[in-house]
């Protein structure tokens, strides 16, 4: 009992420590949005043949609903799908303000950001030029997906998800709340686990496994809720996941992209399409990873 008191106690002052930065990274965050959100939800919409380099772009950056955002365009015609990867491949939901809040050098932030928007990218530009293909169409020609974008915004079927409404400090306060709480409760049960099982023996169970690592972590990742990217992230910083892991969990998981694109999308094989290829997508670049010796 009185270990399990320490783990306790241990749990909240771990997660209490990440509270200011957390807050703080939240703040600036919804700083930016509020001012360029739109502008670059309807950029991305204009793009055209070069939609994935914007969405890539776009994605890097975890703005609330963005993901959401993006499956809205994408069911209203407005971005193609290759842009629609793009944006989900690079996106890192909670990533960034875990990293950030525990004091990670900027090269390692800047490593992982870089690789998922190039990942983002080349995924997109490559989804297209097959789309294009296989419809007969010129390889250089971008012609919309033909559907009606009326009423399609980005926080408009999202919003209650993602905790976007109510200005930028109850937007702050919203998002710090949530993910903080994620972070206590795995916390707390990591150091029930490793209490149980031994840490080397959790350790060894992903972190060892070049193939098996990034397939159980891409499955993790596509989990439509921010806990999955505060889990790959923390599991990580613990090392008790690999960076091709990692990245597998982090490159197929969409915020909250695929639950907005199951909803709003009335093509069920375009959406598990899309699902399948996140999967695919993220599982072969974390194995590549590893397997090239890549260090993060």
């Amino acid at each position: 009992m009185q270990n399990v008191k320490e783990m306790i106690f241990d749990a909240f002052m771990d997660t209490v420590k990440l509270l200011p930065f957390l807050f703080l990274t939240y703040t600036a965050m919804e700083y930016v949005e509020h001012k360029l959100g739109k502008k670059t939800e309807e950029a991305v919409g204009r793009a055209g043949c070069f939609g994935p380099v914007l969405g890539a772009f776009a994605g890097g950056f975890p703005q609330c609903g963005f993901s959401a955002a993006a499956s809205n365009l994408f069911a209203g015609g407005m971005i193609t799908m290759g842009t629609l990867l793009s944006v989900f491949l690079s996106t890192s939901d909670e990533m960034l303000p875990i990293l950030l809040s525990e004091r990670i050098g900027i090269g390692v932030i800047v490593k992982l950001l870089g690789m998922k928007v190039l990942i983002g990218m080349a995924a997109g530009f490559l989804a297209d030029f097959i789309v294009r293909k296989r419809k007969g169409r010129p390889a250089h020609a971008c012609p919309g997906r033909g559907g009606k974008a009326a009423g399609v915004s980005g926080h408009g079927d999202s919003g209650e998800e993602c905790g976007c409404g109510g200005g930028i400090f109850r937007s702050a306060v919203s998002h710090t709340f949530r993910v903080i709480s994620f972070i206590f409760v795995f916390s707390l049960s990591l150091n029930l686990i490793i209490g149980i099982a031994g840490e080397d023996f959790i350790a060894g169970l992903l972190s060892d496994k070049p193939v098996a690592g990034p397939l159980a972590a891409g499955l993790i990742g596509l989990i439509p809720n921010c806990a999955a990217s505060v889990v790959l992230t923390q599991l990580y910083l613990e090392g008790m996941l690999g960076a091709g892991a990692m990245m597998a969990g982090l490159l197929a998981g969409s915020g909250i992209g695929l639950l907005v694109l199951f909803r709003v999308n009335g093509n069920i094989k375009e959406s598990v399409m899309v699902t399948v290829l996140l999967y695919v997508i993220g599982v072969a670049a974390g194995i590549f990873i590893d397997a090239a010796g890549v260090v993060i």
